[in-house]
């Protein structure tokens, strides 16, 4: 005799389906949690960093008012002058390094007991090379 109705194999295609699914969005759930946990590690390493290069730069500035003479080095942190004719003042410039790929760049005009800050910015200090190995055709 033929039964009608949802037999005990469909039942069980549909629940391993039902679990075949499940799985598959915990483990994206799984990889998209870790891959924004990595972009949050990074950026409160870059944030850490800055902030410290920024501190470090205001002790730079600071040494550099208080000092008689313009150094060449403070803090490890080598310290280029010139006098620039355009403002009539002594331009210094350093950079403090953030990361591996990013600096703090400090560029300043020193008058008698005051300066400007003509730059206070962060930097890319990686060097970037073009890759040509790709073959590309270009039409005939």
């Amino acid at each position: 005799m033929n039964k009608g109705g949802i037999g005990i194999g469909s039942a069980s295609i549909v629940l391993v389906f039902a679990v075949l699914c499940l799985t598959v969005f915990s483990l994206i759930t799984y990889v998209v949690a870790d891959n924004d946990a990595a972009l949050v590690d990074a950026e409160a390493k870059l944030v850490t960093g800055y902030y410290e290069a920024d501190a470090l730069a205001e002790r730079i500035v600071a040494e550099i008012l208080n000092a008689s003479v313009i150094p060449e080095s403070l803090h490890g942190v080598d310290i280029f002058s010139d006098w620039d004719w355009d403002l009539g003042a002594d331009t210094v410039y350093f950079m403090c390094r953030i990361s591996e790929s990013k600096s703090l760049y400090v560029k300043l005009a020193f008058h008698l007991d005051t300066y400007d800050i003509l730059s206070w910015r962060m930097i890319d200090t990686d060097s970037w090379e073009f890759d040509d190995t790709l073959n590309v055709w270009l039409g005939d």
